[in-house]
């Protein structure tokens, strides 16, 4: 089980230590910054190195699945109508049915299918009633509309964060 760590609530700083802390903070930040660039680059160049043979053996794979596939459709009655795989000296391969899901027939948009299952089947069809909060957040200002949020049970809540932005400067490792 993972163990929790408890936080201090820091209290009576002064604008001095505050001065340092933001100081230290600074540092710290510009070190991550560089080792992280340090690391991308060496990533980079580690990924360029293989990229050629990585691309080589990716095309080699798809050669190879493009054939094996084309051999089990060609033999698919012969080997996979008892079970939809078949076990190799290299492996295992054969065909996966996907999840279910519905399309619409030729002709028929989803529009139209909608409007035929409220006819026919309304028990397949959604209504979602929900409040247009984006409408009522840009109505905020309209006193009307702000007298009866009260009376409707909501507040506008704003908020607020505390951030950090520090002055970009270079730091040695």
């Amino acid at each position: 089980m993972a163990t929790r760590k408890k936080k201090t609530i820091v209290q009576g700083v002064t604008r001095e230590e505050c001065e340092q802390a933001f100081s230290d903070f600074a540092v710290a930040d510009a070190k991550h910054r560089k080792i992280s660039a340090q690391m991308d680059e060496k990533i980079a160049k580690i990924r360029e190195k293989y990229q050629s043979e990585l691309a080589d053996l990716k095309d080699e794979k798809d050669a190879a699945f493009e054939v094996m596939q084309a051999w089990a459709m060609e033999n698919r009655d012969e080997y996979f109508s008892k079970k939809k795989s078949l076990e190799s000296a290299h492996g295992t391969m054969g065909f996966r049915l996907g999840t279910p899901k519905l399309k619409t027939l030729k002709g028929f948009t989803w529009g139209a299918v909608t409007k035929l299952l409220e006819e026919f089947m309304p028990q397949f069809v959604r209504t979602t009633t929900e409040p247009a909060k984006d409408l009522l957040l840009a109505s905020r200002e309209d006193e009307e509309v702000a007298a009866n949020f009260s009376r409707v049970g909501i507040m506008v809540a704003q908020d607020e964060t505390f951030f950090v932005e520090c002055k970009v400067e270079e730091v040695a490792v």
